[in-house]
């Protein structure tokens, strides 16, 4: 420093007086060093936008602060497609897009980093979990000898790859961009640089590499700061004049100083009249405009109340005058600290309206900037601005020094609205089968996954198709938005389908606390609201009673939608409940060969310790005719004739009240005479009906001998045949 260099140089030359003077000297030029100079950009606005430009100034961080830093390294992204739907199916191919990046944050060594906000919404939350699916993340605290990061030196080879040393970043391993518009987004990171607070001079200190002491009673502290600037000067300069300091060659180093109390009074006898026979001007009090004082004083900070967001607290003078002023300050600190900051500044401007230049005896070389003292003949307490020497004489310049009593706390954070930060927690699964569109042809099963959590917090997770045969898990793309799930606490019983059951009802406990259900009208009802998933059956509601939390009773029920009318019979408690949503399942891809296979499929999200699993045995309702129902049998010449109502997959809603088309590639029908689960006889017909003769029948008969015959007719569908109509012989 340049202090440092003259004051011994003054030492060696001129004894005590020789110091002084160097001391005055070195303070000249450290007062060149350190004044304040221009800067461009909004010192505040640059740690809120992420950058990527070359030459851009890297922060060093102090204590605690949301940076958003510069990305140094990027991949293109990343495109991944996956496909629903299969053979015989139309298929929908959706993309998704992912990015693998490295952000710089600090020029200083960090202790690690807290939660990351992406344009302004919680990435990654306190307790460390990620909102949005990341591949991986890895802190690099900026050690001198940090190891090279694998992803980056696997894409630019290891000899090529930096270590980036002394530079704190983070690399962000297939961040998953789908909630961002397929883009990078900006993030903000909060960054952990110390244990806590830290001190003004302690900053100081570690810039110039050097210790800096603070003179006064306590030195003022920031939880968090980012030094920046073209030099050192410049990087401390916002924290420097917001809080009033003043630089100072103190006891052998380098000083930061507010003010001092010396007890000392000048003298007016100790002004000096003349200077070898010249005479000195008097000093008198000059007292600037009140205009020249703004009228509200403003202090713009990063608020931790507020996520560390720009806060700004103001403090106002009386009298006239509509001058605001506003101090940049890029710290982290409290409204209250931020509040008394704009009071003591305001104040100390009211106070340096006085002003007074002094010419002294060499009684006054041991006077420094920053000392408070008292004038004679002059009111209110003075502090030392600067001590030149001149014409072999030194020369004070004071000004009026504010009272250092300082408002209460009364600083307030407002009411900010923030990104809740929401654990993910467990995903909860469910697989379910549906019939096909009312307007259109499945060519394969129709099978979905639903998902939902167990907290407030959960988003989506990754789905894999499990294969037992081999024992891995495919990536089948994500789950769709959280649907609504639940488990049967009673057991629904049969009951009459395809009528309102007014008298059947089931209870629901939802995996989702916030979830609810609401009941629909009987016009709703019939125009498909509220269809809904309960084990195999398909099922309307139209009530829904809160029994208790997360637990409702579903009653006024339509039951054995779209042929499910078989799986009433097969209700047991903690049948899983689906709400059937479209635009909360994701379909998953299936062939006709999959209609009677089991499938397993796995979800894991970043809350899950291990994946949720579901399985779901396809009985392909969508490609497959449902029963044939209305049968009637009666006995004529000693011959049953059977007849029957044919059923289709289109038509469901019956808008032209006319039959429903046929569906199938031609109508025909097999049935099957069985005894004891033995087939006995088979036959097919090309028409609803079918007569079962005398001495077929007393043939079968002898053959079935105590068992029961019945008799099962199946529609044949182009890709097998439907499930039974049952005819049970006396």
């Amino acid at each position: 420093m340049a202090t440092l260099v003259l004051t011994v140089l003054g030492s060696a030359l001129g004894g005590p007086v020789g110091d002084a003077i160097g001391a005055l000297a070195g303070q000249a030029l450290d007062a060149q060093i350190f004044k304040p100079k221009g800067r461009t950009g909004p010192r505040l606005t640059d740690l809120n936008v992420q950058t990527s430009r070359y030459g851009a100034q890297i922060p060093r961080i102090f204590g605690r602060m949301r940076v958003a830093g510069t990305v140094i390294w990027a991949t293109d992204l990343r495109e991944s497609s996956s496909t629903s739907g299969g053979k015989g199916k139309p298929s929908t191919t959706s993309f998704s897009y992912s990015a693998s990046f490295a952000v710089a944050l600090s020029s200083r060594r960090i202790m690690g980093i807290g939660r990351i906000w992406a344009d302004g919404n919680l990435l990654r939350g306190a307790a460390g979990d990620f909102k949005t699916p990341l591949g991986a993340l890895r802190i690099y605290d900026g050690a001198a000898g940090q190891a090279v990061d694998p992803l980056i030196a696997a894409a630019v080879g290891l000899e090529q790859a930096p270590t980036f040393g002394g530079l704190a970043y983070v690399v962000l391993e297939d961040l998953q961009l789908a909630d961002f518009g397929n883009r990078i987004p900006s993030l903000t990171m909060e960054v952990i640089a110390d244990d806590d607070a830290v001190t003004v001079s302690g900053i100081a200190s570690d810039l110039l590499g050097q210790n800096v002491d603070f003179l006064g009673a306590e030195a003022p502290g920031v939880l968090g700061y980012a030094a920046d600037g073209s030099d050192i000067g410049d990087a401390l300069a916002p924290l420097v004049e917001s809080y009033g300091l003043r630089w100072r060659f103190d006891a052998g180093g380098m000083a930061l100083v507010e003010s001092v109390e010396t007890g000392r009074t000048l003298a007016a006898a100790d002004e000096l009249r003349a200077v070898d026979g010249r005479e000195e001007r008097s000093s008198e009090t000059q007292r600037a405009p009140l205009d020249d004082v703004a009228a509200r004083l403003s202090v713009r900070h990063f608020d931790p109340e507020r996520d560390y967001q720009l806060g700004m607290q103001s403090a106002e003078r009386p009298g006239p005058g509509r001058r605001i002023e506003e101090i940049g300050l890029p710290a982290a600190i409290s409204a209250d600290t931020a509040r008394r900051l704009a009071d003591r500044s305001l104040r100390t401007r009211l106070a340096g309206r006085r002003r007074m230049e002094r010419a002294c005896g060499w009684a006054a070389l041991d006077l420094k900037a920053g000392d408070l003292v008292g004038v004679e003949g002059a009111a209110g307490t003075w502090i030392v601005d600067t001590l030149e020497w001149h014409d072999m004489a030194p020369r004070l310049s004071l000004r009026g020094a504010a009272s250092t009593a300082s408002l209460p706390a009364t600083g307030d954070s407002g009411q900010p609205v923030l990104p809740p930060d929401l654990v993910q927690g467990a995903t909860r699964l469910a697989l379910v089968e549906l019939p096909p569109p009312e307007d259109s042809l499945a060519q394969a099963p129709l099978v979905f996954a639903a998902a939902t959590g167990a907290t407030v917090g959960w988003r989506r997770a990754a789905l894999f198709r499990y294969r037992a045969e081999t024992g891995v898990a495919e990536p089948a793309g994500s789950t769709a938005p959280r649907a609504v799930l639940g488990t049967a606490l009673t057991t629904l019983a049969p009951g009459f389908p395809w009528t309102f059951d007014a008298l059947s009802t089931v209870d629901i406990a939802l995996d989702h606390p916030s979830d609810s259900l609401i009941g629909a009208a009987d016009d709703e009802l019939m125009r498909g609201a509220n269809l809904c998933a309960l084990g195999d059956e398909l099922l309307q509601f139209g009530d829904s009673t809160l029994i208790g939390p997360g637990q409702v009773r579903l009653s006024r029920l339509v039951r054995g939608w779209h042929g499910t009318e078989w799986a009433m019979e097969r209700h047991i408690t903690g049948d899983r409940f689906v709400l059937l949503e479209p635009s909360r399942l994701r379909s998953l891809a299936t062939t006709p060969g999959d209609v009677g296979q089991m499938t397993e499929m796995r979800a894991s999200g970043s809350g899950d310790t291990v994946p949720a699993e579901a399985a779901l045995s396809i009985d392909g309702r969508a490609i497959l005719p449902p029963s044939p129902v209305q049968g009637v049998m009666h006995e004529a010449g000693g011959d049953l004739h059977l007849a029957w109502t044919r059923r289709s997959r289109l038509g469901w809603l019956w808008r032209d009240l006319a039959d429903a088309p046929l569906a199938e590639e031609r109508e025909a029908y097999t049935i099957a005479v069985t005894a004891g689960g033995v087939i006995l006889r088979d036959a097919e017909t090309l028409s609803a009906n079918w007569i079962y003769a005398a001495a077929d029948r007393a043939d079968d008969l002898a053959a079935a001998g105590s068992e029961p015959i019945m008799l099962l007719v199946r529609q044949i569908g182009t890709f097998g045949p439907s499930r039974p109509l049952a005819f049970a012989l006396s």
